[in-house]
C-alpha cells in the first residue's frame, strides 16, 4: 500500500484537479470490482494470490511470471515508500538522501524477520494513532481556511489543461493510479488466514473479506484524494511545485494548521511519515519475500528460507532508491500498470466467467504442481497478449488515445481473451491428472512421505515417485521426479495412504 496520497499528489501536479480526481475514482472502481472475486477465493481456499493464479488459468510455471510481476510491485513501492522516509530524514535531521535510503531500508529487516504474527500486531497497535494523524490535518486545514477546497478544485499544477478535464490526461492519470491494482496480493496475504465460512459466521465472514480485500481501495482512494488536496495546500503555503508531491512537505503544511509554524508541526509530520512508512514497508518486504520464494522454488527446486529473499527484495528496492526512481515515478508506474492490470484482468475473468458460468475451469482452486500443467494458455496466454498490446499502446504505437488508455486496453483484452481461450481449449489445460483430492472431501491430517511433517489434505497429493503422499512444498522442491505423476504410465489415482488420526 502506498503512503497517503503521494501518487495522487504527483497526478494532481502533472494533470490538474479534474483529471486527477476522476482518474483516481475510475481506477478505484476497477480495483474494487476486480478485487471482490480474488478476495473471496483467497479467503475460501486459504491461498495467497500466487497459488490462486496457478489454478486460475496460468498453470504451475505460468504463474511463476506473475510472481515476478507481484514481486516487482512490492519492491517498486518499497522504494517509493523508502524515498518518502528519506525525505523526512533529510528535512528533519539533515541526513543526506542516499544515507536516508539505506537507514529506511535496513530498519525494516528485523521487523519482517519475525513473520506475520508480529506484523499483524504492529498494524493493530499502531492503527489508532495512525488514523488520528491521517485525518486530523485536513480537518484542521478546513477549519483554518474554508477556501482550501475551492483552491483544490481550481488547482492546475503544471497541467496543459489547467484544472479542467481532458480525456487524454484523465486516461493517463487513471493508468498511473491503476498501478495499485496488485495491492490485492498483499491483502490476500492476510485473507488466506480467514476461518472457514459457516452459517453462523457468514455475515461477519463476508464483511471481513470485503473490508480486508477490495475494501482497502475505499480507504486508499480517500487517502489519494487527500494527497491531491494536500498538494494544493502545500503550494498555497509556499512549497515549490517541484516539491509539493513530497509527503513530508504536504503533511508539514497540514500539521502547521494544527500546531502553527514551528518545531511541533514538523516533528509530528516527521513522526507520522516514519510511522506510515514502517507500517507499509513491512508488508511490502514480507509479501515480496514470499513472492520471490515462490519464484525461485519453482525454478531452482530449492528453498533456502524466506529470510534470504527479504534481503533480495530490499536490496533491489534500495538500488532503485539510490538511482533516484522517485523523479521518474509517473513513467515507472504507468508502464508497470499495463502488465499488472493484464494479470489481474486474466485472473478475474477466470474466477467470474470460466469457473461459474462456462464451468471449464475447476470450481475449486487447484495449486499443486502434481495436478497442474506447466502452462495454461487460458490465463497465461491472455496476460501475455494483453501485456504486449497495452505496452505497445503505452509507447504510442496506436496513437495518443490508446497511449492514454493503455491500462484499460490491458484489462479489456485480458478479460475477453481468457474465456475465449477457455472455450477454444475446452478447459483441457487446467488439470494435468485426476486429482486424488479436491476441497470438499473430508479427510483428516496426513504425513508427508518426503519430509515427515503433518499437513492438511488440501496440501497433499499422491506421488508415484515417492510411493506415498507428499506435501505441495516437497513436491515443488523435487528435482528428480521429472513430473512422472503426470505421464501416461503413472497411476493418477494413487492412494494417499493412512491418514494421521
Amino acid at each position: 500500500m502506498e503512503f497517503p496520497g503521494q501518487i495522487s499528489a504527483e497526478i494532481n501536479i502533472q494533470f490538474g484537479f479534474a483529471n486527477a480526481f476522476w482518474g483516481i475514482l475510475a481506477a478505484a472502481t476497477v480495483i474494487f470490482l476486480t478485487g471482490i472475486p480474488i478476495a473471496y477465493y483467497c479467503a475460501k481456499y486459504n491461498v495467497d494470490v500466487d497459488l490462486l493464479t496457478r489454478g486460475a488459468g496460468f498453470g504451475y510455471l505460468g504463474s511463476t511470471i506473475t510472481s515476478v510481476i507481484y514481486a516487482s510491485f512490492t519492491f517498486i513501492f518499497f522504494a517509493l515508500e523508502g524515498s518518502i522516509m528519506a525525505q523526512a530524514f533529510n528535512l528533519y535531521f539533515g541526513i543526506p538522501l542516499p544515507l536516508g535510503y539505506a537507514i529506511g531500508s535496513l530498519m525494516i529487516i528485523p521487523l519482517v524477520a519475525f513473520g506475520m504474527t508480529v506484523l499483524s500486531r504492529l498494524q493493530v497497535w499502531t492503527q489508532p494513532i495512525w488514523l488520528f494523524l491521517l485525518f486530523s490535518p485536513p480537518i484542521a486545514v478546513l477549519a483554518v481556511d474554508p477556501h482550501a477546497i475551492s483552491g483544490w478544485i481550481g488547482f492546475a499544477g503544471s497541467s496543459p489543461s489547467g484544472s479542467g478535464f481532458n480525456p487524454l490526461l484523465f486516461g493517463s492519470a487513471a493508468g498511473i493510479a491503476l498501478s495499485l491494482i496488485a495491492q490485492i496480493g498483499e491483502q490476500a496475504d492476510y485473507l488466506r488466514f480467514m476461518p472457514d465460512k459457516t452459517e453462523k459466521n457468514s455475515i461477519g465472514w463476508w464483511l471481513a473479506v470485503l473490508g480486508a480485500g477490495p475494501g482497502w481501495v475505499i480507504l486508499g482512494a480517500s487517502k489519494q484524494l487527500m494527497g491531491s488536496f494536500f498538494a494544493s495546500v502545500a503550494v498555497s503555503h509556499g512549497t515549490p511545485l517541484a516539491q509539493a508531491n513530497e509527503p513530508i512537505q504536504m503533511y508539514h503544511a497540514g500539521f502547521t494548521s494544527m500546531f502553527g509554524a514551528g518545531m511541533v508541526a514538523i516533528s509530528v509530520a516527521t513522526f507520522f511519515v516514519i510511522l506510515s512508512q514502517i507500517k507499509i514497508n513491512v508488508t511490502n518486504a514480507y509479501s515480496g519475500s514470499l513472492s520471490w520464494s515462490n519464484f525461485f522454488s519453482r525454478l531452482l527446486h530449492a528453498h533456502p528460507g524466506r529470510f534470504v529473499y527479504i534481503f533480495l527484495n530490499i536490496g533491489i528496492s534500495l538500488t532503485m532508491m539510490e538511482l533516484n526512481m522517485f523523479h521518474f515515478l509517473g513513467k515507472i508506474l504507468g508502464f508497470y500498470s499495463n502488465v499488472a492490470v493484464a494479470w489481474i484482468g486474466a485472473v478475474t475473468a477466470d474466477l467470474v466467467i470460466n469457473k461459474p458460468l462456462l464451468k471449464l475451469s475447476p470450481s475449486y482452486v487447484e495449486f499443486k504442481r502434481a495436478h497442474l500443467y506447466n502452462f495454461n494458455p487460458v490465463g497465461f496466454g491472455s496476460m501475455v497478449i494483453a501485456s504486449i498490446i497495452s505496452v505497445l499502446a503505452f509507447f504510442g504505437v496506436f496513437g495518443a488515445y490508446a497511449a492514454a488508455f493503455s491500462s484499460f486496453i490491458a484489462l479489456a483484452v485480458a478479460f475477453v481473451l481468457s474465456p475465449i481461450f477457455a472455450i477454444i481449449t475446452k478447459g483441457k489445460y487446467y488439470i494435468a491428472r485426476d486429482p486424488s483430492y479436491h476441497p470438499g472431501v473430508g479427510h483428516t491430517a496426513m504425513n508427508c512421505v518426503a519430509c515427515g511433517f503433518e499437513y492438511e489434505p488440501e496440501d497433499m497429493t499422491g506421488c508415484p515417485f515417492h510411493k506415498g503422499s507428499i506435501c505441495s512444498l516437497c513436491c515443488s522442491l523435487d528435482s528428480d521426479c521429472a513430473d512422472m505423476c503426470k505421464k501416461p504410465h503413472a497411476t493418477p489415482s494413487l492412494s494417499f495412504g493412512s491418514p494421521t488420526v
